[in-house]
């Protein structure tokens, strides 16, 4: 599992934040005590002076066992001076103890050598807040998918009605979000008119990946594109568009939204064969959705493209009617017209 360097980062600040957060709150309660009892800022201080007379006996060489066992001691006398202290203001024994928020990593975000769950946690919040950011689609979730907007006649060229084909999308889509792996899922190609879903189904499979704490970036084929020419030509910040190329070329799941819709150039193809071919030889899973067909593609990209389009992208087709056009009429439809 990859993560990704631009999240982690905004998870590390937030988790800083609490940090110092914390931290001030330990010495607000420190002042505010010492002012209401000052024996109490002198234990304190004895308690630091006893820290210190430890760790010179260990440094003095010999065997520093006597010594520590005396500092030992002392040091627990004072502790429940300490707390008699706190006591007597009706305060817990623990009020001036430092305060963490995760008590297993002291808000440092590391246990060891590895990442602790608290900043896990705090990483899988930011990648939801920006997959909200960018989906821009509200709340859209499997259980609300309404499979009634297709219509059930079958059509005769296929034998099969546009609902059971959007049957066979959805459980396609639900399966792939549930049981995805980095390793064992394939890549698919969503591909149908405009207005079936594609964009709502590629939402809910970013929102269900992500949560199982997969790095997922959500992205149009027009931006995704947009950023190689940025950073070919100069336009904007070049370790930035660096960074986001890198996020778009090694996440653990690209949904790629649009396909087709990007103005066609040489460098654009050019571009789109970069990330397609750098994303397959690195293993990276990815979901694209186009309003083209793949007759339409053939005529827009090249045969390199092409070839691994229908090659390594399981299809998955989307049929019936503009869901969108739909749901403006049964908006606006009033109960005694129907």
């Amino acid at each position: 599992m990859s993560l990704d360097g631009k999240l982690l980062a905004r998870a590390r600040d937030r988790l800083e934040t609490i940090r110092r957060e914390n931290e001030a709150e330990t010495r607000r309660r420190r002042e505010e005590v010492y002012a209401r009892n000052p024996r109490i800022r002198a234990i304190d201080q004895k308690l630091r002076e006893t820290m210190l007379s430890a760790m010179g006996a260990a440094l003095a060489g010999g065997d520093p066992t006597e010594a520590l066992a005396a500092v030992r001691e002392e040091n627990i006398d004072l502790q429940e001076q300490r707390g008699l202290e706190l006591t007597r203001l009706g305060l817990p024994m623990d009020y001036l103890d430092d305060h963490y928020s995760c008590p297993d990593c002291h808000d440092t975000g590391s246990r060891g050598t590895a990442l602790c769950h608290c900043l896990l946690d705090i990483y899988r919040e930011e990648q939801a807040r920006d997959l909200s950011a960018l989906l821009k689609l509200g709340e859209e979730t499997f259980d609300s998918f309404d499979l009634s907007y297709y219509p059930d006649a079958v059509n005769p060229a296929t034998g099969m009605s546009p609902r059971q084909v959007m049957e066979t999308a959805f459980e396609t889509c639900l399966l792939y979000a549930n049981k995805f792996s980095p390793d064992a899922s394939p890549n698919l190609f969503l591909s149908g008119a405009p207005g079936l879903g594609k964009t709502f189904l590629s939402a809910c499979i970013a929102r269900e990946v992500a949560a199982k704490g997969y790095s997922v970036v959500y992205e149009t084929a027009v931006e995704a594109l947009s950023k190689y020419e940025a950073e070919r030509f100069g336009r904007g910040d070049p370790e930035a568009l660096r960074a986001d190329i890198r996020r778009l070329e090694t996440c653990d799941l690209l949904i790629l939204d649009d396909l087709g819709t990007e103005y066609p150039t040489a460098f654009t193809v050019s571009a789109l064969y970069t990330l397609i071919n750098t994303r397959l030889t690195g293993r990276k899973k990815t979901v694209i959705s186009s309003n083209l067909t793949v007759r339409d593609l053939e005529t827009r990209y090249n045969p390199a493209i092409m070839s691994r389009l229908t090659g390594d992208y399981s299809l998955v087709k989307f049929e019936g009617d503009d869901i969108r056009r739909l749901r403006r009429e049964r908006r606006f439809t009033k109960p005694g017209d129907r």
